[in-house]
């Protein structure tokens, strides 16, 4: 071990590239592994960040279309036969399994039909909810273990870097400068990582929120029709 740290201090002592790709190619395994699963972790995010924003543009846009289409129809039955089977909004969805409740149950009370209606809308919309908020967690857990993970690598950086001078007995800035970037490295990775997963996780968590609160307000008014 002491060996293979001497011959990475001969190694360090020269080098003056200072560059991404060469400081992630000098670390040891440990720091590479951490920032490889912190790139990965950023890349992942920023996938989930993309992906979740489409999806809340479209289904806005859909369900503020099915709601003014509902409220110009002759009847709810109308509208609901006029519906497309495999729409993938969640509206949609929920008022759907809320008229095929109601078609079931229309031989039977008011009272009845309007409970049993009332629970099929909560466990649709609660059905939805899970959907839209899918991985909402994977942002949530990068957000806050991210940083870290990336002080993990940075502790470990600047141990190596200590290693490095009781080895060498050499306590020039040009023996341990190339330890302390890679660890610092891996902290600036770690909130790399983690300030867009929390903005968006705080961000999206508000939008769901929101649109299911109008998903709400509408089924309370379908209730009090039916």
């Amino acid at each position: 071990m002491e060996q293979e740290i001497a011959s990475q201090v001969v190694g360090l002592g020269g080098s003056t590239d200072f560059s991404l790709w060469k400081l992630f190619l000098r670390a040891d395994f440990v720091v590479k592994f951490v920032i490889i699963l912190l790139i990965a972790s950023s890349i992942f995010s920023w996938a989930l960040i993309f992906d979740k924003y489409k999806l809340f543009k479209k289904i806005n846009s859909s369900t503020e279309d099915f709601e003014k289409k509902f409220w110009k129809a002759k009847s709810a039955e109308s509208f609901n036969n006029n519906l497309p089977n495999n729409s993938q909004d969640p509206a949609t969805k929920i008022f759907k399994a809320a008229m095929n409740e109601l078609v079931k149950t229309k031989r039977q009370s008011s009272s009845v039909q309007a409970a049993r209606v009332e629970r099929i809308l909560e466990v649709a919309t609660d059905t939805e909810v899970k959907n839209v908020e899918k991985n909402f967690t994977f942002l949530a857990t990068v957000g806050s273990t991210a940083p870290f993970i990336g002080l993990f690598g940075t502790v470990w950086g600047i141990m190596n870097s200590f290693q490095s001078i009781a080895i060498s007995r050499n306590t020039s800035l040009a023996i341990v400068a190339p330890g302390i970037a890679e660890a610092l490295f891996a902290t600036a990775l770690g909130l790399l990582a983690a300030i867009p997963a929390v903005v968006a996780y705080n961000k999206f968590n508000s939008d769901s929120k929101r649109y299911f609160s109008k998903i709400d307000n509408f089924s309370k008014r379908f209730l009090s029709i039916i």
